[in-house]
């Protein structure tokens, strides 16, 4: 029987395969340059991003749209296996003040406390790393899924790559080799998880000062 992913590999039409596949992976790691990824926002920078987009509609719209991103933020504290999340954000998404500097501050302060979670390592791609595999590739999320009672997946590995007018999603092996090694990449230039923290705080000070 063929996965989700293998049967819509490209994805204009919404983002409920996204979520679907999200609540069921076992681990989510990822590289985003723009923005804070849904699963970290809070709500006053959803809303921010969700009262830009052209398909928004009125207020009450927004606000559902707001409710639905936030509602999903519940799998990272799920008491049944909660996945493991390993995210690498470029530093550019720090100095950005998405809804002003309040905002922003409020948003930082909240990756400090999603970063003490046990399940959850939030750390900084910055400027010094110069150029890395991410920059070409461009964000992508990379999803593994819980193994059956026999020890084979239940779902092959795939990769989400968001774009302007929809999404794709990959699992041939020879992709997730791929979006693997870049991920690699990253992760070794990244900042640690302690200094990440620091300059998320150092950052929220900066925007309140």
């Amino acid at each position: 029987m063929s996965s989700p992913a293998r049967t819509r590999r490209r994805n204009a039409e919404g983002f409920d395969l996204y979520i679907g596949l999200e609540e069921a992976a076992a681990s989510l790691s990822g590289y985003e340059a723009e923005l804070i990824p849904g699963l970290f926002q809070t709500p006053d920078y959803a809303r921010t991003l969700i009262g830009r987009s052209t398909s928004a509609g009125n207020d009450a719209e927004v606000e559902r749209l707001v409710h639905i991103r936030i509602a999903r933020q519940a799998l990272l504290t799920r008491v049944t296996a909660p996945p493991d999340i390993d995210v690498v954000l470029s530093e550019a998404i720090l100095r950005r003040p998405v809804g002003g500097n309040n905002v922003m501050a409020e948003q930082l302060e909240h990756l400090v406390h999603l970063n003490e979670l046990g399940n959850v390592s939030i750390r900084v791609a910055p400027y010094a790393a110069g150029l890395h595999d991410e920059i070409m590739s461009g964000p992508f999320v990379i999803m593994r899924f819980p193994t059956n009672g026999d020890g084979r997946n239940a779902e092959p590995p795939t990769v989400y790559a968001e774009g302007f007018t929809g999404a794709l999603y990959l699992d041939k092996p020879s992709e997730i080799e791929r979006y693997d090694g870049a991920f690699a990449s990253i992760s070794a230039s990244a900042l640690d998880q302690a200094s990440s923290q620091d300059l998320f705080k150092q950052a929220a000070r900066e925007l309140t000062t």
